[in-house]
């Protein structure tokens, strides 16, 4: 799984001109599924999300994980994050997770963020969306559950 975090004051989801999931501050994360990922990696690339400590503490050091933060998380499923680009100029999205499997690890992450007790929105799995987010510092991180945490 890849997921691009990102540390946001606002966040929302937009699909057919209606927002359908919106937080006012945390994490931004756009998941990729990968055709090999098993339910193993949406957890471990759950809680390792959550306790990323890239929230500042009193000191304006980054120091507080989101958790600690009291933030929440936009979770938007996003297969392009699979695509490889390193042949000619058109990516190639075999890597990336037949839609079943994906929506199941993508709900697996959801439901693993939610059970911590961070407040969950998310997008809608195969529709076209739209994402709007302020990247708070800016903040961005890139996490591969193939590269072992």
């Amino acid at each position: 799984m890849r997921a691009v975090v990102q540390r946001v004051t606002r966040a929302s989801v937009t699909v057919d001109g209606q927002i359908i999931g919106r937080i006012d501050g945390g994490l931004a994360v756009l998941l990729g599924v990968e055709q090999d990922d098993a339910e193993a990696d949406a957890q471990q690339l759950a809680d390792k999300t959550i306790q990323l400590r890239i929230f500042d503490d009193a000191e304006g050091k980054m120091n507080l994980s989101l958790a600690e933060s009291g933030g929440a998380m936009l979770v938007v499923s996003q297969f392009t994050l699979l695509g490889d680009c390193r042949k000619g100029r058109r990516p190639s999205f075999i890597q990336a997770a037949p839609p079943e499997l994906a929506e199941r690890l993508y709900e697996t992450f959801v439901a693993a963020v939610g059970v911590q007790g961070i407040t969950v929105a998310t997008g809608r799995f195969r529709a076209m969306m739209q994402v709007e987010l302020v990247n708070d510092g800016p903040v961005t991180i890139l996490l591969d559950s193939r590269k072992r945490f």
